[in-house]
């Protein structure tokens, strides 16, 4: 592979229940050493509420190197704000391509797709999506955190509706990062809504899943 050329990556997708052409588009967007069949098990809990949505669930373009399987949007063995933020910088322009291509497959635009990250997928997930020409219709993030919050100021080229959703005994990305994304966003001037579920690990609980599942609609049909 050339310096310049920007890897390829797919994983399981989820054609609209309705049988029609798909009228939205919800890429999912998993943690650090796991693959896309794991987000890709919400697929059908969503496709309930949003018939006509075609979902994708990527497997990240980068093998994970902490763990003998599964796959990394960037490393995170060296934890510093500094390289946290070059390996988002490096993964960014990978996932920006392959949400062109979906978007152009399906033939819509960003005002028909949401992403929906968990930890270290929601990471990519803010990052890009506040970084796009056209804001999309809604950002999912579960128990992750905002990359750089110090440079949205300048960086920030559009603003979708947020939904962060954090245990607060989550033992690998504290609860406190999801308070310092929140305050962070609103800072911005985002539109973030935010809930804390009690007693949660770093996982995703029904209770979660349905807040997810009533911000897809909502603003899927704003």
């Amino acid at each position: 592979m050339s310096e310049n050329e920007i890897p390829t990556f797919d994983g399981p997708r989820l054609h609209p229940q309705s049988g029609a052409a798909a009228k939205q588009l919800v890429i999912l967007l998993h943690g650090l050493g796991a693959d896309g069949n794991d987000l890709f098990a919400l697929a059908p809990q969503f496709a309930a509420v949003l018939p006509d949505a075609t979902f994708v669930s990527p497997h990240a373009p980068f093998a994970c190197d902490m763990a003998p399987v599964g796959y990394q949007w960037f490393s995170f063995q060296e934890q510093t704000p500094e390289s946290v933020r070059a390996g988002v910088d490096t993964a960014a322009p990978i996932l920006n391509a392959f949400i062109d291509t979906e978007l152009a497959r399906n033939g819509l635009d960003e005002e028909a797709l949401a992403l929906v990250g968990f930890s270290q997928g929601t990471m990519m997930s803010l990052h890009v999506a506040l970084r796009r020409p056209k804001a999309v219709a809604a950002v999912v993030g579960f128990s992750g955190s905002l990359v750089d919050p110090a440079s949205l100021a300048s960086e920030m080229t559009s603003k979708p509706p947020l939904l962060l959703i954090h245990g607060d005994a989550d033992p690998i990305g504290p609860v406190d990062s999801h308070y310092e994304a929140v305050s962070s966003l609103l800072t911005a001037g985002l539109n973030v809504e935010s809930h804390i579920r009690p007693e949660l690990p770093h996982s995703i609980d029904e209770a979660g899943l349905n807040y997810a599942k009533e911000f897809l609609v909502k603003n899927f049909h704003a």
